[in-house]
């Protein structure tokens, strides 16, 4: 029951030797034609995948990257965000979180290569798309179109990054990892809207990145247009239909999306691993050979990086590694025994273009010689309804709807892409069905709190006699923005009026004389919003108080860079519909928040005098601080706070900002499905979850950012909730389960060239998490078993082999067991039977 075989030990080998070669600063050299990227001197089939180096932690990029390795990669691809590291003109960051030649050398290390987004554009859901807010208040500039302040700009960042990785002798030229390099990003999908100038910036951002002399090609991911030598590639959900724009090029898809983005107020988005494997299958079926997972690793939006408006905290993006580091199944697995199966073709995919041969309606095969008799096949069936069953070269072969079977002799089928859920085909390799958190609360018998009050706070205010556009006013230094003003109410004036208020984004509390009257917000799509509310005001003067709130800065779209936020309109409304502008009177205005100027989120301030301490803090009450320390939970792995008791607002623990939370902006109650179909095209609509529920309510904090010990957690609660029942997670088991037949092919990596699978049978397999093993074995049958991971009962046909699964599974980090009836009995002969195990896995 090893699972080692000569294929694994001869990938150990050559994952020594790639190390080997970069710990020796081999030179490589990296060209392209019309199949493949060409390393030295060999067309390469790579897989690939984005892991945002600034969206998690360097203690842990060396597991994320081995996780990668073992999932088959070859490249990890990564953006390179302007804004963090230049946050001021000409003051470079390069540290952290942000350590990009540490992240680049950790890649290196593991014997992976890499793909660099320099851009500057990177889009990514990031805050201004990754551009430095700096760059919007040159006088003059104009984003991504000939503007010579802009391309002065953006050709100095790109020399800066160029020249560092060179200096740090990390392109592959030189000995280093990097293979590939990215000017602009997406711009075909803007370019429309700047017109000729859009088209000659193309070409300008192509020449400025040739001048550069990475000595590695260059692309530019979805431009159509991209000049020679640029290749363009392909972003999207399928990409087996792209062609490159020059005969050339390669066909190369940079973005292929492993699920979606979460937003605030939205359902959670979830990409089902048969549609993601069928559509990675069908664009190598049809000619790619470098393709990329958006993301392998989506990790986190640390502090105010989410871009927006209204982009949550996690980005956890569905990714086959989770937002916290862990291995997602069976999504993580699944995709390994498809890379593999593909890197069994690859000679044959390097040797000649694909030969097509109609099987059916909706049926098709596309074959790779690497001689008259030794070929590599790929097998579709692209119906959305219909099974089918095909003949392809005398044989008999059964193909599920949407799926592609892989052959990589011809004759043997080594994996089809829908062949994970038992329920829906026919096996089920491997499940992750069930997480046990440790859960503690924060039992604390001492709080802190602050209350800000309503308005203006501090003597750095200003007056202006209009409303002012946000995002030109705070420069992005905080979120918040005090919009204060009066009104008078002469005698025998109406005190029952309508205020409206209309906002650009992305969120507002209004005060009428100090108290809560309204709440207002946008969403992801529309950030916009008004508020109609009836309000009661005294004889004289009243106060008006607004605080908008942003959401994060908009990423995308053309002209995204001058797209504004905050109150543009403000009117009352008597009930002789009398209508009164309040836009163009007198506005003092401050920008932040008073606990932001005190530094309440730091740690050098948690004893600062303002803190009200006491056993009870209050609750439901907006715009509040508070403070409490907690015990760091034991283990080694990443924690979770929950934050499902509370609004709205931001949260910090030792100082570190883990982000915004907003857990009480639910989703819609309806546009989710509880068993979605994964065949047909899929959109980011299409199988969502949690509807009429939080897109959040788990916030990761690394581990590397608490210490043994009393820890420091800072909320800023804007709308109001309960703090005493928020806790602290820690994952500290998992139940996996395998269910597999006696017909199901056997493991990719069974399959050994010009060998076949001999005589091996099919396998049950079970992984842990890296260091976690297996602590016990709920349920193991091999006949009839019934059910699903979590549920599964014995059948009609029933083997108990329990004791013999203990003694193969428990106290290891991976075990395998064969499934056959020479192995694990006879129980009901003549009867095709399978094999169901539940293990639990645990720290």
């Amino acid at each position: 029951m090893d699972m080692k075989t000569p294929l694994s030990l001869a990938l150990v080998f050559v994952s020594v030797f790639a190390v080997y070669c970069f710990d020796h600063a081999l030179s490589t050299t990296v060209t392209y034609d019309h199949r493949a990227l060409v390393i030295d001197g060999k067309r390469r089939v790579l897989q690939s995948g984005s892991i945002h180096y600034h969206r998690s932690t360097p203690e842990v990029w060396p597991e994320l990257i081995w996780k990668s390795k073992e999932g088959g990669l070859d490249v990890i691809e990564t953006y390179v965000f302007w804004n963090y590291h230049e946050p001021v003109r000409g003051e470079y960051y390069f540290e952290g979180r942000f350590d990009l030649v540490k992240f680049v050398r950790t890649v290196q290390e593991a014997g992976l290569m890499v793909h660099l987004r320099i851009g500057p554009y990177a889009c990514a859901e990031w805050n201004f798309g990754g551009f430095p807010l700096w760059l919007h208040f040159i006088p003059g500039i104009q984003f991504r179109t000939t503007n010579d302040l802009f391309k002065k700009e953006m050709l100095r960042f790109l020399a800066k990054i160029v020249g560092l990785m060179k200096e740090e002798k990390l392109f592959a030229s030189q000995g280093g990892p990097i293979i590939l390099a990215q000017v602009e990003n997406e711009y075909e999908l803007a370019e429309w809207a700047y017109g000729v100038a859009g088209e000659l910036y193309v070409n300008w951002a192509a020449e400025a990145a040739i001048s550069l002399n990475t000595t590695v090609p260059w692309v530019m991911c979805r431009q159509e247009d991209a000049p020679d030598p640029i290749i363009n590639t392909c972003n999207g959900f399928y990409c087996d239909q792209f062609t490159p724009n020059s005969p050339s090029k390669p066909k190369m898809w940079t973005e292929n999306y492993s699920g979606w983005f979460k937003s605030f107020g939205y359902p959670i988005p979830h990409r089902p691993v048969e549609d993601l494997a069928f559509a990675v299958a069908r664009f190598f079926e049809m000619g790619g050979t470098f393709h990329n997972y958006y993301m392998y690793f989506g990790g986190t939006n640390f502090g105010r990086t989410a871009g927006g408006p209204l982009v949550a905290t996690s980005y956890d993006y569905d990714a086959p590694i989770d937002e916290y580091g862990f291995i997602r199944q069976p999504k993580w697995g699944h995709l390994r025994d498809l890379h593999l199966a593909i890197k069994h073709c690859e000679e044959y995919l390097i040797r000649s273009d694909p030969t097509h041969q109609q099987l059916g309606h909706n049926l098709e095969a596309h074959i790779y010689y690497k001689s008259s008799n030794k070929c590599a096949a790929f097998l579709a069936n692209y119906d959305s309804e219909l099974d089918a069953n095909v003949t392809f070269n005398g044989n008999l072969y059964f193909l599920p709807a949407w799926s592609v079977s892989i052959l990589p002799d011809c004759k043997n089928v080594i994996f089809n892409t829908a062949k994970v859920f038992h329920d829906l085909v026919v096996s089920q390799r491997i499940l992750a069905h069930t997480t046990t958190a440790n859960k503690l609360k924060l039992s604390a018998t001492s709080w802190s709190w602050y209350v800000e009050k309503p308005g203006v706070w501090g003597n750095n205010s200003f007056t202006e006699s209009r409303l002012l556009e946000q995002i030109n006013t705070t420069k992005d230094t905080s979120d918040y923005l005090w919009y204060t003003t009066s009104i008078n109410i002469m005698p025998g004036q109406s005190k029952e009026v309508f205020l409206l208020i209309e906002s650009l984004g992305h969120a507002a509390l209004i005060f009428v004389n100090k108290k809560l009257v309204a709440f207002g917000y946008g969403n992801h799509d529309d950030a916009s919003f008004s508020i109609n509310e009836k309000i009661s005001l005294v004889e004289g003067n009243n106060t008006l108080d607004i605080m908008s709130m942003m959401v994060g800065l908009q990423n995308f779209g053309p002209w995204f860079d001058v797209q504004g936020a905050g109150i543009f309109s403000v009117v009352l409304i008597d009930p002789w519909n009398n209508k009164y502008d309040v836009s163009a009177e007198e506005w003092t205005y401050q920008v932040g928040l008073e606990g932001e100027y005190l530094g309440l989120d730091k740690v050098i301030h948690a004893n600062s005098s303002v803190w009200i301490k006491g056993s009870v803090p209050p609750i439901n009450k907006t715009l509040i601080w508070y403070k409490v320390s907690f015990l760091t939970p034991q283990g080694n792995g990443p924690l979770a706070l929950n934050l499902t008791s509370m609004g709205k607002g931001q949260a910090w623990v030792n100082g570190q900002s883990i982000g915004r939370y907003w857990p009480a902006y639910l989703s819609p109650s309806e546009g989710c499905t509880e068993n979605c179909d994964y065949r047909g095209e899929y959109d980011s609509t299409k199988c969502q979850k949690n509807c009429g529920q939080p897109a959040q309510t788990l916030y990761h904090v690394p581990r590397s950012w608490v210490h043994p010990g009393q820890n420091l957690l800072v909320l800023h609660e804007e709308l109001g909730g309960d703090p005493t029942k928020i806790s602290v997670l820690t994952r500290t088991s998992q139940e996996i389960c395998s269910f597999v037949s006696e017909d199901d092919p056997q493991p990719a990596d069974f399959w050994i060239l010009n060998m076949g699978f001999g005589s091996r049978s099919p396998e049950a397999r079970l992984t842990c998490e890296q260091g976690w093993h297996i602590t016990s074995i709920n349920f193991a049958s091999f006949g009839s078993p019934q059910g699903n991971c979590g549920a599964f009962s014995v059948g009609t046909c029933h083997a108990n082999i329990l004791p013999m699964v203990q003694k193969a599974c428990i106290g290891e980090e991976q075990c395998s067991v064969p499934v056959s009836t020479a192995n694990l009995g006879d129980p009901c002969p003549g009867v095709l039977k399978t094999l169901a195990i539940e293990a639990i896995c645990s720290d």
